[in-house]
């Protein structure tokens, strides 16, 4: 998939965490560790929902259907 430029504001102390990665060589720049942010909090957010959801099934009514 294409990239797409975004504008993000934030905290100068965050900015200063990335610089700090970056510099580590952790990330190999700004918009890559955001990028892998954004993605790590996405899944765990989609994650959380998946468990909230199954978490609403009655496991004997799933047996029965099954």
């Amino acid at each position: 998939m294409g990239k797409t430029k975004i504008a993000v504001t934030t905290d100068a102390l965050a900015i200063i965490k990335i610089n700090i990665l970056v510099e580590r060589n952790v990330f190999t720049n700004r918009s890559q560790a955001i990028q892998e942010a954004l993605y790590e909090k996405i899944e765990r957010i989609e994650h959380r929902r998946l468990t909230e959801e199954c978490a609403k099934l009655d496991p004997v009514e799933e047996s029965q259907l099954a």
